[in-house]
């Protein structure tokens, strides 16, 4: 290990972010690449030592961070995504949570052997999964709404409620056997947690009222929340210790559910930070890990006891919990399944196994090695198979990627119908009824709305959709469209058309950092006009001829628009130059009315 706290405070960073592009690259679960790359880094090859370095800053970072980021998680839960839903989660994360915790503290006391105080001070603490693990796992499964929504809430809900039940065990377990605690104490905690839900929901409505009355200048609005979230964690937890993750998730339910116009301008700010935390802690407590706690893991009463916690604690719970409830077989047997651990089990288990260690439970040893063998257990079963299971149920959406198009005209629908015969997912969204009249003739899909409104967040399900293309007649328009999706699909997924009595190409893709359909930079009207003079599409499946070829005997004035990839992704022509096609892919182009319409495969011959 090299001993410098400068080359410790990098590495974390590169390798936690290096850690997520390679998840991302390899579409593996991002968890569990950066679980392992902290215990490569640590344990095994012994390059970080972020306890030994950080010292009594190490527990502090990593409380600050988990507030953060639960805070975050916590701005995504609008009453409004869960219309329909209530009664499910409601008993999920009340009745479900307290079946998690007396089934888990049973077999903690009788398959691992603990002492009942430190089984269901255990029991208590695995209740929990978070937004650190659910919300990376559900941005790649694409689940439908419904079974993501109740995922999602449960998550991030249940992860303070997990950490105050077991302090609420010790509680008890205090009172019922230290003589010196008297009932007041146990009604004390009660209040402390209520206070604390209290700091964070005033807090949130202090913060809101600040935004809307414009006391706070825009460039200091992301600084004042996060130091309004620390300061609302420091507070509530410095009263009673665990509570201050009850306050901060108040505070962001509060704000989430306040309507603040300018608040979503920050919302990517607060992800790329969230990312940017959750990375550094899942490296510096991974690679924190010492190999005799590893070794411990492998005993085989804690191997037994997380059999029993994925394979019938969980399930068992949330079956139980919703019955007479509209969720539907397929939803309990997904959500059953999935219960990743994460963060806040790692974090707090580390406390816990100290006091009670400190109180005299000497089992309280096996703590640290059960949370880990369980997060790692659920993190890799639950990370890899959540896609596979959700496509068995039916709860997946479509794995061929779709193309969101806004803006309804003759050349989006017909491009729009052309995809739904190569059973590509296609949403055509307009704010005009009268111009999506065309488009519901057809079988093609449409939102009538303004895409740019919040509302679109909890009316629509874009998860079907990585690409999407502007395709409106003003230029302005385009661009701001273009602009407010780059963080949710990726710069390279998203495409306009421009219009030529707007601002010149060069001005556009310069000023916007866009990319600009079709490589001859035919204007919005152009295309427009080729499809009302009779132009049509045509797709052709290249098979022993080159794509050189295919394009060579085209009409002069056809014109290439994508290619779908054998792979299932779609490659559109741009002003960065035309795409390539290979044999397997299916290449569409709009074709002058001279042309007959195609759609055969190029063979030789």
């Amino acid at each position: 290990m090299v001993d410098s706290l400068l080359f410790q405070v990098v590495m974390i960073g590169v390798i936690g972010i290096g850690a997520q592009w390679l998840a991302w690259n390899f579409r593996v679960p991002a968890i569990v690449a950066m679980s392992l790359a902290g215990l490569l880094a640590g344990p095994i090859f012994g390059v970080l030592n972020p306890k030994e370095t950080f010292g009594d800053i190490f527990q502090t970072f990593i409380s600050i961070a988990v507030a953060i980021i639960l805070f975050e998680g916590s701005l995504n839960l609008n009453f409004k995504e869960i219309r329909g839903l209530a009664r499910p989660i409601v008993r999920i994360i009340t009745l479900g949570a307290f079946i998690a915790w007396i089934l888990g503290s049973f077999a903690a006391h009788y398959v691992a052997g603990l002492s009942w105080a430190v089984a269901f001070v255990i029991g208590g603490l695995f209740i929990v999964t978070g937004p650190t693990v659910i919300l990376p796992i559900l941005r790649q499964a694409k689940l439908k709404q419904r079974p993501a929504s109740i995922l999602k809430w449960e998550g991030i809900i249940v992860d303070p409620l997990g950490a105050l039940l077991a302090v609420f065990a010790f509680e008890i377990i205090l009172f019922l056997t230290s003589e010196e605690v008297a009932v007041t104490k146990l009604l004390l905690f009660f209040f402390w947690s209520i206070l604390a839900a209290f700091i964070g929901w005033l807090t949130g409505v202090i913060v809101g009222w600040m935004f809307e009355k414009g006391h706070v200048p825009e460039f200091l609005r992301s600084p004042v929340v996060l130091s309004m979230v620390t300061a609302c964690f420091m507070v509530a937890d410095e009263i009673k210790h665990e509570t201050g993750l009850l306050a901060v998730t108040a505070m962001g339910i509060k704000l989430a559910n306040m309507n603040i116009s300018s608040f979503s301008d920050m919302r990517h700010f607060k992800e790329n930070m969230s990312v940017l935390l959750m990375s550094a802690v899942y490296i510096m407590i991974t690679a924190g890990v010492t190999r005799e706690t590893l070794l411990d893991i492998l005993n085989w009463n804690i191997i037994g006891y997380i059999l029993l916690m994925i394979f019938l604690v969980r399930p068992l719970s949330i079956w139980l919990s919703t019955i007479n409830t509209d969720i539907t077989k397929q939803e309990k047997t997904l959500v059953g399944w999935i219960a990743p651990r994460g963060i806040v089990a790692l974090t707090v288990s580390g406390y816990f196994a100290q006091v009670l260690l400190d109180t005299g439970y000497t089992d309280a040893n096996l703590v640290i090695p059960m949370t880990l063998g369980l997060v790692f257990s659920t993190v890799v079963a639950h990370g890899f198979s959540i896609r596979w299971v959700a496509e068995k149920l039916g709860l997946a959406v479509n794995s061929q990627p779709g193309v969101l198009i806004v803006g309804s005209n003759s050349f989006s629908i017909s491009m729009a119908k052309v995809m739904i015969e190569l059973n590509i997912p296609v949403l055509l969204a307009d704010s005009s009824q009268q111009r999506l009249e065309a488009a519901r003739e057809t079988d093609i899909e449409t939102y009538h709305g303004e895409i740019l409104s919040e509302l679109y967040d909890h009316e629509l399900d874009l998860t079907p959709y990585e690409y999407m293309v502007a395709a409106s007649i003003v230029n302005s328009y385009n661009a701001l469209v273009c602009r407010s999706f780059v963080q949710e699909m990726g710069r390279n997924n998203i495409y306009s058309l421009h219009n030529e009595h707007g601002e010149s190409l060069t001005d556009l893709v310069d000023k916007y950092d866009k990319r600009i359909l079709t490589k001859e930079n035919i204007s919005w009207h152009e295309l427009n006009d080729r499809v009302e003079r009779g132009f049509h599409f045509n797709t052709t499946k290249l098979t022993k001829k080159s794509f050189a070829q295919c394009v060579k005997e085209r009409s002069e004035q056809s014109l290439i628009l994508f290619i779908l990839k054998s792979s299932g992704k779609i490659e559109f022509s741009t002003h960065e130059g035309q795409v390539k096609g290979e044999q397997g892919d299916i290449v569409v182009s709009l074709d002058p009315p001279a042309s007959k319409r195609r759609n055969t495969e190029e063979t030789a011959g």
